[in-house]
């Protein structure tokens, strides 16, 4: 019997897709003797790549990865770059204004991601709000047509689906143009056809659109995952 999985977070760099809207953020990582008091915060919508450009910078670095959501107490870089992610998740703002602080005094690298511009988020204590508006910030700009198109015939393959040419178009002209919701999309029509023991196919890719319609503007999270096929789609049996 097929069975759905979760397809695992690819971050080799053979798997990055280069395009203009992620080539500022290529460039500062290129640079970081470019980068504001040793510091680069990249921001960007979910799915922009920033987790993938980041986690290739700390494999060729060696850094030390952290997760602003999971860090209570200070981090010491111990001489290693820092890679802190989600700051705009932090748990414990106090616990990055240290470890930004014991990564200055070290002379480290740090770099940071954020889905929100550094400057907008509401940060305390002011100290760090400082610190982070005294880094450089490069946005990872709303994916290109061309990129979209190359990110869903990946993400297919990824899960061995055959996307007919026509049904590929459909999903690209018809889904809300943001990487994070082709993610889910694909996924989603992978567990579906699975349910169904079924090709992907039109038909049950109309029946993702309204599960898929956009989100506010404003609103940079992707669409909840599906645990299990909803009735419509299952009324296709």
């Amino acid at each position: 019997m097929a069975l759905p999985f979760d397809e695992p977070e690819r971050f080799a760099l053979a798997d990055f897709i280069e395009a203009a809207s992620n080539a500022a953020a290529r460039a500062a990582l290129a640079a970081p003797g470019d980068w504001v008091n040793r510091r680069l915060v990249l921001w960007g919508e979910a799915g922009s790549g920033k987790s993938h450009l980041a986690w290739i910078w700390a494999a060729r670095t060696c850094a030390t990865r952290l997760d602003a959501a999971r860090l209570r107490t200070p981090a010491s870089p111990g001489g290693a770059p820092l890679l802190i992610e989600d700051i705009d998740a932090a748990a414990a703002p106090l616990a990055l204004f240290a470890t930004l602080e014991r990564a200055t005094q070290a002379a480290v690298p740090v770099l940071m991601t954020c889905r929100t511009p550094p400057a907008r988020l509401p940060v305390e204590p002011p100290d760090l709000a400082s610190r982070l508006r005294a880094s450089l910030t490069i946005r990872i700009e709303p994916a290109e047509p061309e990129l979209l198109d190359a990110l869903l015939h990946r993400l297919a393959a990824a899960r061995q689906m055959s996307l007919p040419p026509a049904l590929h178009q459909f999903l690209l002209t018809r889904l809300p143009r943001r990487p994070a919701v082709l993610r889910e999309a694909i996924a989603r029509l992978d567990r579906y056809a699975l349910a169904l023991g079924t090709a992907p196919s039109r038909r049950l890719a109309e029946r993702l659109l309204d599960e898929l319609a956009d989100p506010e503007e404003n609103d940079l999270e992707p669409p909840p995952p599906a645990e299990a096929p909803p009735a419509a789609i299952m009324s296709l049996l």
